[in-house]
């Protein structure tokens, strides 16, 4: 390699470790300031009634799942309408993330269960963070479908902090880092709606009556939830 080269490699390399070390020194001198967390209304304040569903607790999670999940706070029910349409919600708040309480992907919890995810990909649902504002935004959410036995279902789930709702663990993980240096804040919020797959039902008609869901409890959240 000629030394021109070699030396324009070495600058590179030098600039990117000193902005990595720099990078790092900012963001251990954040960690140690306490984070600034706007108040919000308790989970268990949330509607019962949400739109034309209709809710109802489900069992408390036992200490040993919360002692994995790590959540501040967090919502376990079932919703119904008529003709008999069925929506499990779990909504886990972490008002912090930075002591190793990171929020964990539904996905590595289904095994444990005896679930097992069959098919993976993404959904665009439009919602609205005001009930009172016809503007909607798109929102990309995690769609899995999973199985035990003969039986299916639908699962939705996203992370949601302040002034964002990402589909992606990886890009949630990077945006906690960021909030950290930027806004010294690290809460955030995993959202999973589960619908059953009837047997004369297909996998697009489950996910309408997800999404459904998903619409009308949007505009909800923000009460509850990171803003």
């Amino acid at each position: 390699m000629p030394r021109s080269a070699q030396s324009s490699t070495t600058v590179i390399r030098t600039i990117v470790v000193t902005a990595l070390v720099a990078a790092t020194g900012l963001y251990l001198t954040t960690a140690m300031r306490a984070e600034e967390v706007p108040p919000r209304e308790q989970l268990s304040t949330l509607p019962m009634t949400v739109g034309d569903w209709a809710g109802r607790r489900e069992p408390d999670l036992t200490p040993d799942i919360l002692a994995v999940l790590g959540a501040d706070d967090y919502l376990t029910r079932s919703y119904r309408r008529s003709p008999g349409d069925t929506i499990g919600l779990y909504i886990g708040y972490h008002g912090s993330q930075r002591q190793g309480d990171a929020i964990h992907s539904p996905l590595n919890c289904l095994p444990g269960a005896g679930w097992q995810p069959l098919e993976q990909g993404r959904t665009v649902i439009p919602v609205r963070y005001n009930a009172a504002d016809p503007t909607t935004t798109p929102i990309e959410v995690n769609r899995v479908v999973i199985g035990k036995g003969l039986d299916r279902n639908l699962v939705l789930y996203w992370y949601q902090s302040h002034r964002r709702v990402v589909a992606s663990e990886y890009w949630g993980k990077v945006y906690t880092v960021l909030d950290s240096v930027r806004y010294h804040r690290t809460d955030a919020a995993l959202v999973r709606i589960i619908v059953p797959i009837g047997d004369d039902q297909t996998l697009e008609q489950a996910t309408q009556v997800g999404a459904e869901f998903a619409r009308t409890l949007f505009p909800l959240l923000p009460r509850h939830l990171p803003s």
